[in-house]
């Protein structure tokens, strides 16, 4: 990862957030591909603001508590649990699985808060902060499907048709698999995928407009296991989660998160 010190700092950050057990300096360079100097130098960097510190044991850095805390008060400052986190709330109690909102900014769709429902047994509950890979997930597929077809491609392209994540069996492989979905999904007006972002799960999305000029500013997704999001329990489920994106449409204007 070339680029100024900011870039690479950022990019420090963002590999920290996605490991709760810390990194070795050599994965943080390596991971941005920088020298290793480089990287202890921006890591001692942000030990001495507060951000990152250092295990005395593993030598690993780690991640403060910092930041987490400047994104709840960011979301605090913007009222925006208050307006959105009941409706994830109630959908999540009616449904039972895991409810997530996602946003879009520029070409990506990053997941910011959710709702759990399922109270024992199985449970599906990714990190939050992270963008959504669009070509294998239901979210993805509910923000690419209200796209016109060229520029759903385009951004498809630009995304490609890989991630870290392990996908499951029925992930799409092509392009012309990822272009099928989204056909599915405009025929039924909510997306479903089962066994693709991950092995023996389902989820199914539903778009989140601006209530004036109809522009896609976000998504609303249910997720949790196969065994129990089955064809009849995603059918069931279809109009309470409908009925809650169109809820999350009328409250979206009064909340900078949505833009």
């Amino acid at each position: 990862m070339a680029g100024s010190l900011i870039e690479r700092t950022l990019g420090v950050l963002e590999a920290l957030s996605e490991d709760a057990s810390g990194l070795p300096l050599l994965v943080i360079a390596e991971r941005l591909g920088i020298p290793k100097s480089a990287a202890h130098r921006i890591c001692n960097e942000l030990i001495r603001l507060g951000h990152v510190r250092q295990d005395p044991m593993s030598q690993r850095y780690q991640l403060t508590t910092r930041l987490v805390a400047m994104g709840f008060r960011y979301l605090a400052s913007t009222g925006t649990s208050d307006l959105i986190q009941p409706i994830l709330d109630r959908l999540a109690e009616q449904s039972g699985e895991l409810v997530r909102l996602s946003v879009i900014e520029g070409d990506h769709l990053t997941w910011i808060a959710k709702a759990q429902g399922a109270r024992s047994g199985l449970r599906y509950d990714p990190d939050m902060g992270k963008a959504a890979p669009l070509f294998c997930t239901a979210s993805g597929h509910a923000w690419l499907a209200a796209l016109p077809p060229e520029e759903a491609l385009t951004l498809l392209e630009r995304h490609g048709l890989e991630t870290d994540h392990p996908v499951g069996p029925q992930a799409p492989r092509s392009r012309e698999e990822v272009i099928k979905h989204l056909e599915w999904t405009r025929e039924r007006g909510y997306s479903w995928v089962s066994d693709s972002m991950g092995p023996g799960t389902t989820a199914m999305a539903a778009l989140i407009r601006h209530p004036v000029d109809s522009h896609p500013q976000g998504v609303l997704s249910i997720a949790g296991p196969s065994v129990r999001l089955d064809a009849g329990r995603v059918e069931a489920l279809a109009p309470a989660l409908l009925q809650a994106a169109q809820e999350l449409s009328q409250v979206a204007p009064t909340s900078p998160l949505f833009t």
